[in-house]
């Protein structure tokens, strides 16, 4: 096994090992050793303390700063529970993002977030209006719609009364169609029924 003398020597020895004049091994403290040793003592009781002291003053918070985390606290779950709301809606497309504030005790709390909907209209109203449904679930979701929320959904019902349009215009273009095609039929059939008059001159 082998070990560096560096190694040796930052494990705790004291001491030196030196031959003396009549080459005996002599060992002898190591004053710059004790010297060092008692600076690394030094600075870690100090550094000791001061990693105790922001322990400290991390937990012993004022009655207004706790208050103030409590406030954060509730406020982080609030905004948390809103978003996964919006989330379950149906028209999300993809994870919320977060605005964080820290605490006076170092954490982060989210104080605001957002996720994004798609509104997108589709290739018929029937699709356009099914979409509509989804964001303005979404957006309608949490139990406290924020006014943000309301704008969304106020924006899908417009897309859905306007998909709702276009469907009622196209049943009652296909009922005209049928009613033109039956009138159409109908007028040809009592043509039919008629006798042709010919006058033959006699």
């Amino acid at each position: 096994m082998e070990i560096g003398l560096n190694t040796l020597y930052n494990i705790g020895s004291n001491y030196s090992i030196k031959l003396n004049k009549d080459e005996i091994l002599v060992y002898e403290d190591d004053p710059l050793r004790k010297n060092k040793t008692t600076d690394e003592k030094k600075q870690e009781n100090t550094s000791q303390k001061k990693e105790l002291e922001k322990s400290k003053s991390s937990k012993e918070l004022s009655q207004d700063e706790k208050r103030l985390v409590g406030d954060l606290q509730a406020r982080d779950m609030e905004v948390r529970s809103h978003e996964a709301a919006h989330q379950s809606g149906g028209a999300a497309t993809g994870g919320a993002s977060y605005t964080y504030q820290q605490g006076p005790d170092g954490k982060m709390y989210a104080i605001g977030g957002e996720v994004s909907v798609s509104m997108r209209g589709g290739s018929t109203p029937d699709e356009s209006i099914r979409n509509a449904m989804a964001v303005i679930a979404s957006a309608m979701a949490p139990s406290d719609p924020s006014s943000q929320d309301f704008a969304v959904a106020s924006s899908a019902r417009v897309m859905m009364m306007k998909a709702q349009q276009q469907k009622s215009k196209e049943i009652q273009n296909e009922l005209l169609g049928k009613e033109t095609y039956k009138s159409e039929a109908e007028k040809n059939n009592n043509e039919k029924e008629e006798p042709s008059r010919i006058d033959v001159p006699a």
